[in-house]
């Protein structure tokens, strides 16, 4: 009963990063009807950012903020110099090019911070280690039934309930939120009534960005590091978790981050000898193939109904 409590635990910690995530491709798909698949690799830009934000002595905190302002600002420009131009001539076209932006992105850190795990105890380093947001230290858990549940686990958790909250409000009771629904709707009809449709569209992809900055720093504080292939796997969970949970449903993609970490974590533990923690991602995969196969719109996603 321990090892089962332990490891759905873990697997709710890995869950509820993937929802961080998966709630910025929410947003985009909500906002866009686009998918943004250069979402991990902004994010890590921006924990990179964070990270240097660091090195020259500013606090978590302020490091934080700031991170989130640049990957805000890294998603509107984007939106406005590469994805808007193309997004006019074919939807496949706005796919080809987060794709090279996501290799891109990935080069830029190597070429700023190497393509070495950062922070080192190397000389002329200010941090032993990437800084959390909440208590990580040995001895900062609770104990449940025999199973040890990390303060740092606890926080991030609660960090994904409180953004869900905030979107919830968002898109149900702003005149942004409604906005973004229509937009993502039909863009034409949106422009009819009078919603500034470039300024929707610029700030979804600033706010997903935003929004996914956090969940690098929350994922490289976890793992005390960050480095160029940080948020390749993670990106990989969050495109299941949104998938389950249908691309336009935060509340699905929070609810299928956590189904995602908890079902991994299980097949890591209970079927090792066939999974394993190497093959971990499969589980991922297999997931996306059978949610498409069975229900394309997710769990809580609005089904389309295309008259022809």
């Amino acid at each position: 009963m321990e090892l089962f409590l332990q490891r759905l635990f873990d697997g709710l910690s890995q869950g509820s990063v993937y929802s961080l995530i998966a709630l910025g491709l929410v947003i985009i798909y909500r906002g866009t009807g686009h998918l943004n698949f250069a979402q991990g690799e902004m994010a890590l830009f921006c924990t990179y950012v964070v990270y240097q934000c660091g090195e020259w002595g500013l606090p978590i905190g302020i490091s934080v903020i700031i991170g989130m302002l640049v990957g805000f600002a890294l998603g509107a420009v984007t939106e406005v110099t590469l994805i808007r131009p193309v997004a006019k001539k074919s939807a496949f076209a706005v796919f080809i090019v987060t794709l090279g932006l996501f290799q891109f992105l990935n080069w830029l850190d190597g070429a700023i911070w190497s393509d070495q795990p950062l922070p080192n105890s190397g000389v002329g380093s200010n941090q032993q280690s990437f800084p959390s947001l909440f208590p990580n230290k040995p001895d900062d858990f609770i104990n449940v039934f025999g199973a040890a549940i990390k303060l740092q686990s606890i926080g991030v958790f609660l960090l994904v309930l409180v953004l869900f909250g905030l979107l919830f409000l968002l898109f149900n009771y702003t005149k942004l939120g409604l906005a973004m629904n229509a937009v993502a709707s039909n863009a034409e009809s949106a422009k009819l009534v009078g919603i500034r449709t470039n300024m929707v569209l610029m700030v979804s992809w600033g706010l997903a960005a935003a929004i996914g900055a956090l969940g690098g720093v929350v994922f490289a504080g976890i793992n005390s590091n960050v480095n160029l292939g940080l948020m390749f796997t993670v990106f990989i969970y969050a495109s299941a978790a949104a998938t389950l949970g249908g691309f336009d449903s935060p509340g699905g993609a929070v609810l299928g981050g956590l189904i995602i970490g908890v079902i991994e974590n299980m097949a890591a533990g209970y079927a090792e000898e066939w999974v394993g923690q190497e093959l971990k991602v499969g589980v991922a995969l297999v997931v996306i193939l059978v949610v498409l196969l069975v229900k394309p719109s997710g769990l809580f996603g609005t089904a389309k109904v295309e008259r022809v």
